[in-house]
């Protein structure tokens, strides 16, 4: 590979060392170390959910006031992903993971001391826009480490990160709430989240494809460094850029408009839609599952378990994804996965009085709708070429989470209208439905 590096295309170099060759320690270590900060992102969003009733209680809160510190955290996640994620595609993958970890971090260690609405407000944008960044360009690099055939299945699996490290806030919480109060879990989230910020910045490498298309400084010998990571051999001289991939430009905005061209639009439109209908249901589940249950006539405690069950379905349903996409049609698999949710959600809407079949169908649910919601992330990472795929992840995930605030505030006033727990259910089946059908369309395998 090394005589004859300038005669061959980037593409073609990185095909050997990442498609072709055999999987190495340093692939794994990529793979997990971005999981497991997607668990810290995880155990930030539901410590607030965990905690708000003793937030509320000692800086005198109420509701209303409650509900604008989760929309400005899932506000600051719209902006992270739309506008921070983008700049890795102009600066690195590496640097912006680091950058966003040490914003999560920083932001969550401050909210333990946080004496006012206003503080709140501003500390829980802050995380969250660090960590709808982090969640695109952890996506973007699992990505582009991973063999071809296995990438959907590393991009699941540094997804499933989230609902891992929301069931693990349920244990923490039982051992340092009692002990330190809500502010010492937000002690322990920043502090932790800001040790992994050092450690991304010490173990993470940085993209292949990057360094090859966008000729940072150094370029050639912080690749012949990967490769020797890699065990693979080094270049003499950095290969030829695919001419396919130097029309996006180099600024911000042609960065984000080379989503919307002519070559890109229809998947992008087509895209966005998907993840905003199936993003409204996600999030009217994990937001109204508990309150739901507790309607019914369940007692607290029974909604908290429906909660952990939906979300350890989560991680059965997007590990079989990955596991299923090695196999089969990634869209085929959406379809199938989001169809069979929908059908779940209106079987258990139709069974409202049997406990322990509504906990067996939440934990089905779970499997089947984050199973094929993940797909649009491997959806989102195959589809755009390596200049702007942070920036078309980010874009997906940012405009797909307005559905997160859609989907919650229509059920709130489905519920203020009298609606109980079942029309609920049935109705919020829809949305999943129609997204999988919207997925099957654009034919990705």
């Amino acid at each position: 590979m090394s005589a004859d590096a300038g005669m061959v295309s980037s593409a073609s170099v990185v095909a050997e060392v990442i498609d072709n060759g055999s999987v190495s320690g340093q692939q794994f270590l990529v793979i997990g170390l971005c999981l497991f900060l997607n668990m810290l992102d995880g155990f930030d969003i539901i410590t607030m959910v965990v905690v708000a009733s003793a937030v509320a209680t000692e800086l005198s809160l109420t509701p209303d006031l409650l509900g604008w510190i989760f929309s400005f955290a899932l506000a600051g996640m719209m902006v992270g992903a739309m506008f921070l994620a983008p700049l890795s595609d102009l600066i690195g993958r590496r640097p912006m993971i680091v950058i966003s970890v040490a914003m999560v971090g920083g932001s969550i260690l401050l909210t333990a001391n946080a004496t006012s609405l206003v503080e709140f407000l501003i500390l829980r944008f802050i995380s969250g826009m660090g960590a709808g960044a982090m969640l695109a360009c952890q996506a973007t690099l699992a990505a582009e480490y991973s063999p071809s055939k296995y990438r959907t299945l590393s991009v699941a699996a540094v997804t499933s990160g989230y609902p891992m490290g929301a069931m693990m806030t349920s244990v923490v919480v039982g051992i340092i709430m009692p002990e330190y109060g809500w502010r010492g879990m937000f002690w322990f989230g920043g502090t932790v989240t800001l040790a992994m910020a050092l450690v991304a910045w010490l173990l993470l490498p940085e993209s292949l494809k990057y360094l090859f298309e966008r000729r940072p400084a150094k370029a050639l010998e912080r690749v012949n460094s990967i490769l020797n990571k890699l065990k693979k051999d080094t270049l003499d001289a950095l290969p030829d850029v695919a001419i396919a991939t130097t029309s996006a430009g180099n600024g911000l905005v042609k960065t984000m408009l080379g989503l919307l061209s002519k070559e890109l639009r229809v998947i992008t439109l087509t895209l966005w839609t998907a993840f905003f209908l199936c993003f409204s249901t996600l999030y009217f589940l994990m937001s109204w599952i508990p309150i739901l249950m507790e309607d019914s006539g369940f007692d607290a405690a029974v909604g908290h378990q429906a909660l952990f069950l939906f979300n350890l379905g989560g991680v059965i349903g997007i590990y079989l994804l990955g596991w299923l996409s090695t196999r089969l049609k990634l869209t085929n698999l959406i379809l199938v996965l989001s169809v069979s949710s929908a059908v779940g959600m209106i079987v258990f809407a139709m069974v409202p009085s049997h406990l322990n079949l509504l906990l067996v169908l939440i934990l089905l649910i779970g499997i089947l709708q984050q199973g094929g919601f993940t797909g649009l992330y491997a959806v989102a990472a195959k589809v755009y070429p390596t200049e702007i795929r942070s920036t078309g992840i980010g874009w997906a995930i940012g405009l797909g989470r307005s559905g997160a605030v859609v989907g919650p505030l229509v059920a709130g006033y489905l519920i203020l209208a009298g609606f109980d727990m079942s029309a609920n259910f049935f109705f919020f089946a829809i949305p999943m439905a129609i997204g999988g059908v919207i997925a099957y369309r654009m034919h990705i395998h």
